[in-house]
């Protein structure tokens, strides 16, 4: 049996195919592959449609991207849930890495750690999310990121560990 929920809302979203940014990797750098998402110019993947991410600039090793707050990101609370303002520092940081790659060479995050320090809402206005590497080797790199709100106060920071490798060709 269900139970009808009082008020409801709803919500679409459209993404295109993700197989057409992934045919980039090949041909173009990271930093490359991120300017031309955030320009419109190659579609952004599926998981910022999901999220409703708004902004995406990227330079050599830093990246940011933006998000304003909405009721669909709410937890019971009525706070933004944290494992959006965790995605929002993985895009960031995994960004930020990828910023610094070659043609062909890809990451995956090996770790994240997140630190919560205020809980962001619809009253918080835009959050941006900035993400920066911290050091690079040949395998791995270190990045960072944090969010911050309209008003500049720090909302959460992460840190991260990406694994660095080559991306198989067809």
């Amino acid at each position: 049996m269900t139970q009808t929920e009082p008020d409801v809302r709803s919500r679409t979203f459209s993404w295109s195919d993700p197989a057409l940014n992934a045919a980039e990797v090949g041909r173009r750098s990271g930093l490359e592959l991120l300017r031309a998402m955030g320009t419109g110019e190659l579609p952004r993947p599926p998981i910022m449609h999901l999220l409703g991410t708004g902004a995406l600039v990227a330079e050599d090793g830093r990246v940011v991207v933006t998000l304003e707050p909405r009721e669909y990101h709410y937890n019971p609370l009525g706070t933004v849930h944290g494992g959006v303002l965790a995605t929002l520092l993985d895009t960031a940081t995994g960004c930020a890495v990828h910023s610094t790659l070659p043609a062909g060479v890809g990451y995956t995050t090996l770790d994240l750690t997140t630190k919560f320090l205020r809980p962001a809402s619809l009253a918080s206005g835009i959050l941006t999310c900035e993400g920066t590497i911290l050091n690079k080797g040949r395998r791995t790199a270190l990045a960072q990121a944090q969010i911050t709100d309209a008003r500049g106060a720090l909302i959460a920071h992460a840190t991260s560990t990406c694994m660095i490798f080559e991306v198989p060709q067809p």
